[in-house]
């Protein structure tokens, strides 16, 4: 998969699964088919699941292989990471994977109310930097947009290496009072801070995205929170 960004670009313009959210102008228009997924997209009524900042989506299609019986749409601005997981996706036929190329901080104009039954965020980029914290994909303005979209017993899923900006997303989720699931400071070894530990869900462990991989062969403990709105 040695194509260049230009040529990705292009392909990803003729690929029947992936799907993009023109944003041009400062007035977000809603996306075609906001609220209509299930019919147009995967013809059918099975949940939908979200994965924000998907990169290249192998967490998206590992998913997909794991669940049949589920869509998964990945999303993401960079099309040129998109376009690795689509065209995986394509080659395996895997009719239940769909990407999304918009900006997060639209996704509320994609979906619509109730429509997605769970979110995965994946090892996003932290911003390290105090005056970036409103960036961050768990700050309170994103978590108010996804609650948009979320059925009710909906669940957020985050996986990340950085232990600063795990303490970041959990104090958020405990300053607006959502209901914790379970969470771990090192997910694949012995937890500092840990709550129902043994709630974790089995695909948490056994689907790695690139990030992840590099990260934990370098000796980095990920960390996993799950959590509902209420």
């Amino acid at each position: 998969m040695t194509k260049s960004k230009l040529e990705r670009f292009a392909d990803i313009e003729t690929f029947t699964n992936v799907f993009q959210h023109a944003q041009t102008t400062e007035i977000v228009e809603p996306f075609e088919h906001k609220g209509h997924w299930h019919e147009r997209v995967f013809k059918n009524n099975n949940p939908i699941v979200l994965e924000l900042g998907c990169g290249k989506g192998e967490y998206t299609v590992g998913l997909a292989r794991k669940f049949p019986n589920k869509n998964f749409i990945g999303s993401d601005l960079k099309g040129n990471r998109i376009w690795v997981g689509a065209k995986t996706a394509l080659e395996e036929q895997l009719s239940n994977v769909a990407f999304l190329r918009t900006r997060i901080e639209n996704i509320q104009h994609a979906f619509a109310e109730n429509e997605i039954s769970e979110i995965w965020i994946t090892f996003p980029d932290p911003q390290p930097q105090k005056t970036r914290t409103r960036k961050r994909l768990t700050n309170e303005r994103f978590l108010i947009k996804y609650k948009q979209i979320l059925q009710k017993e909906g669940i957020v899923q985050l996986k990340t290496d950085n232990e600063p900006f795990f303490d970041y997303s959990l104090e958020t989720v405990t300053d607006l009072n959502y209901d914790i699931l379970c969470y771990t400071n090192n997910l694949y070894g012995n937890a500092t801070k840990s709550l129902h530990e043994n709630r974790i869900p089995g695909e948490t462990k056994e689907i790695k995205t690139f990030y992840e991989k590099l990260f934990s062969d370098k000796g980095f403990d990920i960390c996993y929170l799950a959590f509902k709105f209420r």
